[in-house]
């Protein structure tokens, strides 16, 4: 599998950002005149172009097209008996309540690693939200290396979840970790999580797919990035287009971090899907100390957004204490990122907006 370059290759036009409705139609134009057939994308305030054939002297042309950033192949493997570009290449939108993610507006959703009790997951809730958060996170079900450990509160922790968004306002995100599990998730969650372990669990994608809602897709610990939008792709050929991507760190033989966070998957994903792709610094790292750099270096690489495990007292915490941030913490990080943010000219996306 291979992303193709040569001849006949699938292609996205990625137009300059801020380009006019008149640039932009000239290009449309200027791609038909040479008997191509253009796809109009749109993710945010950023315009992309898919054409399914494009031959060397076209490519050329185009690639020093008024209005025109640059070309880049998209993975048109994907669907083989076709020259149609892939459903992960043309699905761009994501709006779950509360905020937005994708385009030029950043979003971090942040809360514990597990659901442990209402208490605590109410407390984090508000103090998330009054650092800026768009999003809960909270795991119900809880997948575990050690079979003797924390396996989450199940429904008992959605229906506390459905609770802290009420009060608060935030978009709740958590886990399915099973087909079965889909629609009871899907009853109580704006946005369905499908973790690492299970992306490559296929008809767990599928299921997702169907669901109705938006799927936060993580990464696999030894996924390559084709693998990962082969794994959205199936979800999107459901007919849902509301996928985010996630990169959480892979396995490599580092000692001194959980996972090796590849924050250079981020720009790479951008040339390929306008899906809206966010980074774990917490599960990709494995420490809390190196949540805030990471932070700011995910969004600095171009990231749409975050996913923070914070936690009231997290030495405490029955999952991932020495990753989760403290609430101080998490304020903290969220009272640098603005100033981060407009350098790169980009906007942060809150609650009340």
């Amino acid at each position: 599998m291979r992303v193709i370059q040569e001849e006949h290759a699938v292609v996205m036009v990625v137009c300059e950002l801020g380009i006019s409705a008149e640039r932009l139609q000239a290009v449309e134009e200027e791609c038909r005149r040479r008997g191509l057939q253009p796809q109009r994308l749109q993710s945010g305030s950023r315009y992309f172009i898919t054409l399914a054939a494009l031959a060397n002297d076209h490519r050329l042309a185009l690639e020093h097209w008024p209005g025109v950033e640059r070309l880049v192949p998209t993975v048109n493997s994907f669907r083989p008996e076709t020259d149609s570009a892939p459903l992960a290449a043309q699905q761009v939108v994501l709006r779950p309540e509360g905020g937005v993610l994708g385009g030029v507006r950043i979003g971090v959703i942040a809360g514990p690693c597990s659901v442990e009790d209402r208490a605590m997951l109410l407390e984090t809730a508000h103090a998330v939200r009054e650092a800026g958060a768009i999003g809960l996170r909270g795991g119900a079900f809880k997948p575990r290396t050690n079979p003797y450990s924390f396996q989450g509160l199940g429904e008992k922790a959605l229906e506390f979840l459905a609770e802290a968004r009420e009060q608060t306002g935030l978009a709740v995100v958590t886990e399915a970790m099973s087909v079965q599990q889909v629609e009871l998730v899907a009853r109580y969650a704006d946005v369905v999580q499908i973790g690492a372990r299970n992306m490559h669990n296929f008809v767990l994608l599928s299921a997702a797919g169907r669901c109705g809602k938006p799927v936060l897709l993580k990464r696999g610990w030894s996924a390559t990035l084709e693998e990962l939008l082969h794994a959205a792709e199936y979800i999107i050929a459901e007919g849902n287009p509301q996928v985010i991507l996630c990169e959480r760190g892979v396995r490599t033989f580092e000692q001194h971090v959980r996972n090796t966070l590849s924050l250079s998957i981020v720009p790479a994903l951008k040339q390929h899907t306008p899906l809206p792709v966010i980074v774990d610094p917490s599960q990709g790292t494995g420490l809390r100390g190196l949540v805030n750099p990471m932070s700011k270096a995910a969004l600095a690489a171009g990231a749409d957004g975050l996913i923070i495990e914070v936690h009231p007292r997290p030495d405490a915490a029955l999952t991932d204490a020495e990753q989760s941030v403290s609430l101080e913490q998490f304020g903290e990080l969220m009272s640098e990122l603005p100033a981060l943010v407009t350098a790169l000219g980009r906007e942060m996306a809150i609650t009340n907006d």
